[in-house]
């Protein structure tokens, strides 16, 4: 019996906010298919959970905890997956918060700046330490996980939005730029996906409800569904997509 080809295999990623929710099931994934895989988060104690959680799989899980709003951290962390692991051939930049679901004009300045460091300026953060060691190579691929929310407004919901929106377009910025280079840089755009950061939108029935009946599949999007889709960006399957904003929606926002 032939043994089955692991798609990631000798593959070093790294992927952020992976105690939980989307991040983790790509961290679980990446790992069954032979990645050894950086997960980080606030909470090393929760990392190491986490990891425990993953001790089977074919490749290494190597928590470490990352304060995502603080340079330091970021750099530190790309250091330490350098030193232990060698290059990083794969970045999730999936940390993200939603501090301020409430009326534009009750949103203040410290919300904006805290959305806007943890939602955007860690991704640029992460991809400004990794992607040139990806270059040099040749070769990579960086996948920052966006919203739905960043295609079309949420009512309540602007910081998200627009640090989500801002983040499509950094990806294409970046993809054009590195593609060149041998590096893709791809993101996807889930729908309503049960998380503890989209819990405001599916933990109320009602809400849960309306949200199902305007989407042509019927339920509630799970991460490891999202998951498949980060494996096809970080593996050689998709080898021939950049830029692109793959939404995982259920079809909410067909017409």
């Amino acid at each position: 019996m032939t043994t089955p080809t692991l798609t990631l295999a000798g593959k070093v990623a790294v992927v952020s906010g992976a105690s939980r929710g989307i991040g983790r099931a790509i961290a679980e994934l990446f790992a069954r298919e032979g990645a050894t895989v950086v997960i980080c988060g606030r909470k090393q104690e929760t990392l190491l959970q986490a990891a425990a959680e993953m001790k089977d799989c074919a490749g290494r899980v190597y928590p470490l905890a990352c304060h995502v709003g603080r340079a330091r951290d970021i750099q530190h962390l790309v250091d330490t997956a350098h030193r232990e692991f060698g290059e990083i051939d794969i970045l999730v930049n999936n940390a993200a918060t939603n501090i301020a679901q409430e009326p534009v004009l009750q949103v203040d300045e410290a919300k904006f700046d805290k959305m806007i460091e943890v939602n955007l300026k860690s991704a640029f953060r992460f991809i400004q330490a990794v992607a040139p060691g990806m270059c040099q190579r040749g070769s990579g691929s960086i996948i920052n996980i966006a919203s739905i929310a960043g295609l079309r407004p949420q009512v309540h919901g602007m910081l998200y939005s627009m640090t989500k929106a801002a983040l499509i377009m950094m990806t294409q910025s970046y993809a054009l730029e590195l593609g060149p280079r041998g590096v893709r840089v791809n993101a996807i755009a889930p729908g309503l996906v049960q998380t503890v950061l989209s819990e405001y939108f599916w933990k109320d029935e009602e809400k849960l409800r309306q949200v199902i009946e305007t989407q042509p599949i019927k339920h509630l999007g799970q991460p490891h569904e999202i998951a498949e889709v980060a494996l096809l960006l970080a593996g050689d399957r998709g080898s021939y997509l950049t830029g692109q904003t793959l939404v995982v929606d259920g079809g909410r926002l067909l017409p």
